[in-house]
């Protein structure tokens, strides 16, 4: 579902003057306008879906723009700059690699691919012992498709290649990474569904009140699947429409089916890996490994990369020149990817995301418990959580209010992007791992605020 486009009208708001927040001119500011508006005539229209506030720099959990405004992020990008705004290790990895004169290497060995490649695989849990280096989260959930598809074709026969996937999943926008999302909307140009790609109801304990396994099961029953057809089952590790884990349970009773019959499991990782969830992998919650991870996002800090791991026997099946990739591991992505890593575990931040989990948590519950049934479900993990606005007594999404809120709270100092999920209903927060408590507790009181005033 699209979102709104972001009026570029400026609007007279009230000033903000704090130790992290400043808002001293109109939103969107006057002197931005043609700017904004020489994007929106060059670009497609899908590129004016965020707030249109002109970035200009940032240091930790702080974004500016050219005319002396600072908000707190809570969007980091989008749950990408897990190490904050311009920090100096990753600037100086950029900086100190681009200088080499070596900004593009195809699949030429590197030593920095080298480094980037033992580091990552020196943080996975077993069986996961292989590392392919990637650009994006869409690239690196395709490729896990592909392994998983031909693993079961080679094991099982032509029939073994259905994957099954979960309602409401997002793993990307490219062709096959939406054939395996479970939002409808977002296949209109397939021409609707594949019968190699079937979705199942995300234990969500939501809109999918059923979080037993039993429904996993009876869903494939109903829609004809045989069991031994699955080649593979991929889930993001929380869903990125409601930052929702499954139980542990049914993480488990997932391993186990996959292994009974003989399909790959697969966690997409973009968003949840790299410490997101108070966990160095969200997978971790779970008490399970799986046979392939996705990650991206956070893998980098801000550069464009991504990772498939795997185990040997899946990322062993294509031969040299086989699974290769134009942009595999640009050396001055991995530079940023492997300081942003060593930032991540130098400073503790996975401990720090978990820290905070609970001020993070119980500030989403209040608003909701406050929000007069126009919030109906908070969830998160770590420093992610997601706020589904809905029409009260309802699980029907109400993307406006969503929408206003997100507009009041940038006003405000505090930014977010714009709402997602199903029906656009709802809003993510999730700020840079290296956030303290006090900013986190400003921000979300700003959030909280505005939707007071809202309902």
């Amino acid at each position: 579902m699209a979102t709104k486009e972001f009026p570029l009208v400026p609007r007279d708001v009230t000033p903000v003057q704090t130790g992290k927040r400043t808002i001293r001119t109109r939103i969107p500011v006057p002197e931005s306008i043609p700017i904004l508006e020489k994007l929106r005539a060059a670009e497609p229209r899908s590129m004016g879906g965020q707030p249109p506030i002109l970035w200009d720099g940032g240091e930790g959990c702080l974004i500016r723009d050219p005319y002396g405004n600072q908000w707190i992020d809570f969007s980091s990008g989008v749950l990408v700059t897990a190490v904050g705004h311009g920090n100096p290790r990753i600037v100086k990895a950029i900086q100190e690699t681009a200088g080499q004169g070596l900004y593009h290497a195809y699949c030429f060995p590197t030593e920095i691919r080298a480094a980037l490649s033992a580091k990552i695989q020196s943080l996975l849990p077993k069986p996961l012992s292989r590392v392919f280096l990637l650009t994006t989260g869409s690239e690196a959930t395709e490729c896990a498709i592909k392994l998983a598809r031909t693993n079961g074709i080679a094991v099982g026969g032509e029939k073994k290649r259905v994957l099954v996937t979960f309602e409401n999943g997002f793993h990307g926008r490219t062709m096959g990474s939406q054939l395996a999302g479970g939002s409808a909307g977002l296949k209109s140009w397939l021409g609707g569904g594949n019968p190699d790609f079937v979705q199942v109801p995300y234990p969500d304990g939501f809109r999918c009140p059923d979080t037993s396994f039993d429904v996993f099961r009876r869903t494939l029953e109903a829609k004809g699947v045989s069991p031994d057809s699955v080649c593979g089952v991929m889930s993001e590790t929380y869903q990125g429409c409601n930052a929702a884990l499954m139980p542990a349970a049914y993480a488990q009773a997932l391993r186990e089916w996959c292994d009974e019959h003989g399909a790959v499991l697969i966690f997409d990782e973009v968003q949840a890996g790299f410490g997101r969830t108070g966990a160095l992998f969200g997978f971790e919650h779970y008490g399970i490994v799986p046979d392939l991870a996705c990650f991206g996002k956070g893998i980098s800090g801000g550069m464009p990369l991504s990772a498939v791991a795997g185990t040997e026997k899946l990322m062993s099946i294509y031969g040299p020149g086989e699974m290769t990739s134009t942009h595999s591991a640009n050396p001055v992505c991995a530079a940023a990817a492997l300081a942003n890593i060593e930032v991540i575990l130098d400073e503790d931040l996975v401990g720090n995301a978990k820290r905070l989990e609970p001020i993070l948590l119980d500030a989403a519950r209040s608003m909701m418990a406050a929000s007069n049934g126009h919030i109906g479900r908070a969830d998160g993990a770590g420093l992610v959580a997601a706020l589904q606005f809905v029409k009260p007594g309802t699980t029907d999404p109400d993307p406006e209010l969503a929408f206003e809120v997100v507009s009041r709270t940038v006003e405000q100092g505090v930014m977010l992007f714009a709402p997602v999920g199903v029906g656009g209903g709802a809003i993510k927060i999730n700020p840079p791992l290296v956030i303290d408590e006090p900013t986190l507790r400003e921000g979300l009181g700003v959030i909280a605020g505005v939707i007071a005033g809202m309902v």
